[in-house]
């Protein structure tokens, strides 16, 4: 795998543990307010109301079901698998502006573009998560792909 494959692998799991914090792969499994859904073959569009918000977000990146459709309609995803997940995630990288940045490892200009579609991302509104602390997330991650 070349760097810029492991940099990509690594910022997918730092944004899935900024939505969880938590680092399984049960996270692809995970709706709204921490209900799990077993069906992977759609998106589970069920509206989930908790801490006074109401939201469809789903899956390992918290994708809404809105968005999930759009990238159906696209051909970006035909389902909801782990895999489709990451490819959702990806889409939204490239269309934010973030993917270079996520290739090269520059983890504050990547995570500055995604905060709107990511608010658990450091600085984003719904963000408990430091900058410091996700560069070295992410550097824990890159050596972990690194590994033969």
């Amino acid at each position: 795998m070349d760097q810029k494959e492991v940099n990509l692998k690594a910022f997918l799991k730092l944004i899935r543990y900024a939505e969880h914090k938590r680092e399984d792969n049960e996270v692809y499994t995970i709706m709204y307010g921490g209900g799990t859904f077993k069906d992977t073959s759609t998106h589970p569009n069920t509206l989930v109301r908790k801490w006074g918000k109401s939201s469809t977000a789903a899956g390992a990146y918290q994708i809404l079901y809105g968005s999930w459709a759009e990238a159906k309609k696209l051909g970006i995803v035909n389902d909801f698998s782990p895999d489709a997940q990451d490819r959702f995630a990806i889409w939204k990288l490239k269309t934010r502006g973030a993917y270079p940045f996520v290739l090269e490892g520059d983890v504050e200009k990547a995570v500055e573009k995604l905060r709107k579609e990511w608010t658990s991302l450091p600085g984003a509104s719904q963000s408990s998560f430091v900058m410091s602390d996700a560069k070295a997330r992410f550097q824990r991650y890159v050596t972990e792909y690194s590994k033969p």
